[in-house]
């Protein structure tokens, strides 16, 4: 059923082609009332307006807090005419009816997210508009609710057509309903945090909210989840994020330029590469499978990175997942194009390199912003879910300034590199984690174990079985040459690359067991946390190898 447009409120605080749209109106013969400045840009164009207070009989008053909580305005909006009784008092009141009301909001995320002040961010709270804007959206049988400026195009359609139906009109009551929710959850959360804040000492960090609310806008379905019985979207922020952090950049906004659609197990992958390419200044590439390095690497370029991240472990690379922290070049391209790649993520594609790519069919090719740092993540667990602040490798123990030599001699400015290279790079790896590294990339990757031991061991292994593999042959396996299978992807004799390497723990070594796994493999100096009651045997062990130790006093697990 559609009904023309006779009547229309508009009160907005972004003010885009407000004026066309008021126009467009009074053209097809709607009456426009409105408020305030609104009401006073529209009356400039020389567009013909009615003022708020003409309807209500009462000014604006307390500095513009009141505008439109009045019977004649709410009842205008919210009888129902397809109740005979709500018409019926309408006219007994003396109340004419709304049929569209165009309205969004002060703009409170943007207030906060600016670093205004307790006072200013309250008066960012606006009121008068979700009131309207629930209001029409309740009563969507009769009004059309419209809080997006984009949709001002088909608002002028609408009324040129008699007036919108009522799918149509049911779509903008949700689209209404879901902007008000995130505009309150994202009050709700701030005013929490000023709460939490409030209680805490002078000395103490900014708490976690008490109250933690936030909105998802789903982007695209997905084939399916995890797995194919499993249903899979994507979803991204509407509002300012957790406690006015606001989400930034990252994977979810991410602009695909080619290949298949994403599936949810490209999204993961992508973003724990995204996530590691970007924990580090330099050129970097992060190659990824199921979550956890195949290798990393930082050169003079992102081709070199990328030569050294493959030699890591190129048969897993096989099907990998690709991010990268600069612009892919052509050098790069040209390497990456032989060797199957599920994903590649970069900030931009250099002219040729898209070109290069793109002759891949399938191969998803996707330009992302940055990350945001600073922001707070959360996990679903049954019934709730836990929150922390995103592991930035930024706490007091990720610059060497602060490590603590416990064994050896200090190291020289090439392995002190490599070390700190290997700390920051360990976040990536989930635990238990021990990284291998040579020359600013990663040679062997222990993770995901469910003691340490096994993870030096799988380190070491990895490093010295994995780097010997006949990489050429990955062409070949992909491309069906000659009957080529990953079965022909053999182990070579590779030199031991843990020999000479530094080492990486996520955590503290809770025995010397696992540190004599890599003492035994040939590895010259290592950084862990410390802090086990066990210090000193391990200290010791490392004391009586000869080899350089440093103690973090921070750890980076990442489950």
């Amino acid at each position: 059923m559609m009904s023309a447009i006779k009547r229309a409120l508009v009160s907005v605080f972004d003010k885009s082609n407000v004026v066309e749209l008021a126009k467009a109106l009074a053209d097809n013969g709607v009456e426009v009332v409105s408020t305030g400045s609104t009401a006073r840009l529209i009356e400039e164009a020389g567009v013909a307006v009615t003022p708020v207070e003409k309807v209500t009989g009462f000014p604006e008053c307390l500095g513009g807090r009141v505008k439109t909580l009045h019977p004649r305005i709410h009842a205008g909006i919210l009888a129902d005419r397809t109740k005979p009784d709500h018409v019926e008092e309408l006219s007994e009141l003396g109340v004419d009816p709304f049929d569209l009301v165009v309205v969004n909001l002060y703009p409170f995320a943007q207030t906060i997210a600016s670093g205004a002040t307790f006072a200013e961010a309250i008066e960012q709270i606006d009121i008068g508009g979700p009131t309207m804007v629930r209001a029409a959206a309740k009563n969507h049988a009769s009004v059309a609710v419209v809080i997006d400026p984009s949709r001002y195009g088909e608002v002028i359609e609408a009324v040129k057509a008699g007036g919108f139906t009522d799918e149509q009109r049911r779509r903008l009551a949700a689209q209404a309903f879901a902007h008000t929710a995130t505009y309150d959850a994202t009050v709700a959360t701030w005013f929490a945090q000023q709460v939490d804040q409030d209680s805490a000492g002078e000395d103490d960090e900014t708490p976690l909210p008490g109250f933690l609310a936030g909105t998802w806008e789903r982007l695209d379905t997905l084939r399916y989840g995890e797995n194919p019985h499993q249903r899979g979207g994507v979803y991204v922020n509407a509002g300012a994020g957790f406690a006015g952090r606001t989400e930034t950049g990252g994977l979810a906004r991410a602009k695909q330029l080619h290949g298949k659609a994403m599936s949810y197990n490209n999204y993961t992958d992508a973003d724990a590469a995204l996530r590691a390419a970007y924990d580090h200044d330099e050129p970097c590439v992060a190659i990824i499978k199921h979550a956890n390095p195949c290798g990393i690497a930082v050169g003079a370029d992102v081709a070199q990175a990328h030569r050294k991240a493959h030699a890591c472990d190129p048969v897993s690379a096989f099907g990998g997942v690709i991010a990268v922290n600069r612009p892919v070049s052509v050098e790069m391209a040209k390497q990456v194009a032989p060797i199957f790649t599920e994903v590649v993520v970069a900030p931009a594609f250099a002219d040729g390199a898209l070109e290069i790519l793109s002759q891949k069919k399938n191969i998803r090719l996707l330009t992302v912003e940055a990350p945001s740092r600073g922001t707070v993540e959360f996990k679903q667990i049954t019934g709730g879910l836990v929150a922390q602040d995103r592991d930035d490798v930024n706490a007091t123990g990720d610059d060497p300034a602060n490590w603590h030599l416990v064994s050896g001699a200090p190291a020289d400015a090439a392995t002190l590199a490599d070390l700190q290279f290997a700390w920051k790079t360990v976040r990536a790896v989930r635990s238990n984690a021990i990284l291998l590294v040579k020359d600013q990339a990663s040679v062997g990757v222990g993770m995901g174990q469910v003691n340490r031991v096994d993870s030096c061991a799988l380190a070491v292994e990895r490093a010295n079985t994995l780097g010997g593999r006949e990489t050429g042959d990955a062409a070949k396996v992909e491309a069906g040459v000659g009957g080529a299978s990953s079965a022909d992807l053999k182990v070579g004799q590779a030199p031991r690359r843990s020999e000479g390497a530094v080492a990486a723990s996520d955590a503290f070594f809770p025995f010397a067991d696992g540190l004599q796994l890599l003492i035994d493999a040939g590895v010259k100096a290592v950084v862990q946390p410390g802090g086990s009651i066990r210090d000193e045997e391990v200290i010791a062990a490392a004391q009586e190898a000869g080899i350089t130790m440093y103690f973090t006093g921070n750890r980076h697990f990442s489950h």
